[in-house]
């Protein structure tokens, strides 16, 4: 029994045979699909005829009918195949030599069938691109998340929302650059290759640069070389950048991703607050109107002003443990280690200092109630000892951002 691939390939030799260019250099095109769905109705009445180009996703045959749907990188969009309209050698051509995953190019004029379906009768026809392959099976989508994240071109073509949340972020990041640009910050570029890698906890990627025969860090951060701006004479810089550690993966972790940081002289970490919540309230609006977010089951709300906390606050309020009472670091643990797992104990025992347990007993029994976005500050001076220090010694002027149980940013 022959495989799809090679059926398809039998396809493509009958295409050529009879002279068809399957994979031509140019292509005609008058409207997107969403265009074409904006306007349907003005060129519906007008009879217009527009040239479409995209990707068939499914093909229904009716007797001397063919039904497909086409999709481009903006939308999707039916089209009707007529045997007494484009002709039969036409008609059998498309019948049997394309399949779902081809790249075509239609002509012809719109209707809108009784089920009230916008669609395009196809008056004549040019394959843009045979595929060889075919697409992962319709109805269950692409749903191997191995698959998913090794190929992400199938998850964008399979799985509804994904290209979406692929605009979303562009979105977002145009939205954080008008704000700051508007603001007075200057966008600059960092190095990659560090001789000295620094600005967080993490294990660097080493590289050797073979012409200088020393070697060089991937960077984990771009803070230094943002300071070394400030000390330069920028007095406002921000950089959106790739960055890398060599570390574990999850859900919430991955060797390469996107950091944003700015930088800013004569302010303190009340301003780096105010406009942190500004940039999700502007992105959030710029993005999709609104700063109410649906995130799974849950409705989160940007909208300036958020809940503050200084933290050791919080670990009272929401962790229920009698901070004020800590008097010191064994007092403390013993308050913490009741609420533990046995394996988070463990860590508890290799901490040396009031402020440090204060800081895990945060992560671990707050942390995840911080569902709508909260700023919690006032960190320990033990957890981040080059931050200034707040009016409180034990306390340093550093905030961090959370939403749906998780930490969205850092400040000091």
């Amino acid at each position: 029994m022959l495989d799809e691939a090679h059926v398809r390939r039998e396809k493509l030799d009958k295409l050529q045979a009879v002279g068809v260019v399957a994979y031509p250099s140019t292509v005609e095109r008058s409207a997107t699909i969403a265009e074409t769905i904006e306007n349907f109705r003005e060129w519906m009445q007008q009879e217009k005829e527009i040239t479409l180009v995209g990707r068939i996703l499914t093909i229904r045959v009716h007797g001397g009918l063919i039904f497909i749907d086409l999709r481009d990188g903006t939308e999707k969009i039916q089209c009707l195949f007529k045997l007494d309209v484009i002709g039969e050698s036409s008609f059998n051509l498309f019948r049997d030599c394309l399949d779902p995953a081809d790249f075509v190019q239609v002509t012809g004029t719109l209707f809108t069938t009784t089920r009230g379906e916008k669609t395009l009768t196809v008056s004549t026809w040019k394959i843009v691109t045979k595929a060889l392959l075919p697409l992962p099976e319709k109805f269950h989508g692409l749903a191997d998340t191995e698959i998913r994240f090794r190929k992400r071109y199938l998850d964008l073509l399979m799985n509804e929302g994904v290209m979406a949340r692929m605009r979303a972020r562009s979105k977002i990041i145009s939205s954080i650059r008008s704000l700051l640009d508007g603001k007075g910050f200057l966008e600059v570029e960092t190095p990659t290759l560090q001789p000295i890698y620094g600005g967080g906890f993490a294990r660097p990627f080493t590289t050797h640069h073979n012409a200088l025969d020393v070697d060089f860090y991937l960077r984990i951060s771009d803070e230094m070389y943002l300071k070394r701006l400030l000390v330069g004479g920028f007095e406002k810089v921000y950089e959106i950048t790739k960055v890398f550690r060599n570390e574990g993966i999850d859900h919430d972790h991955t060797p390469e991703f996107t950091m944003f940081e700015a930088q800013i002289a004569y302010q303190d970490y009340r301003y780096g607050m105010d406009l942190f919540e500004e940039i999700f309230e502007h992105a959030a609006l710029q993005t999709v109107g609104s700063t109410d977010i649906q995130y799974g089951d849950t409705l989160i709300n940007l909208k300036r002003p958020w809940r503050r906390m200084r933290l050791v606050d919080a670990v009272a309020e929401i962790g229920g443990l009698t901070v004020s009472e800590w008097k010191d670091v064994a007092f403390a643990k013993a308050d913490v280690r009741p609420r533990l797992h046995e394996i988070k104990r463990e860590q508890l025992e290799r901490m040396r200092s009031v402020g440090e347990v204060i800081a895990f007993a945060f992560e671990e029994l707050v942390e995840a109630q911080l569902i709508q976005p909260t700023i919690m500050y006032d960190y320990p001076i033990e957890v981040s000892p080059l931050a200034k220090k707040s009016a409180d010694p034990r306390f340093v002027e550093r905030f961090e951002a959370f939403a749906l149980g998780s930490e969205i940013g850092n400040n000091y």
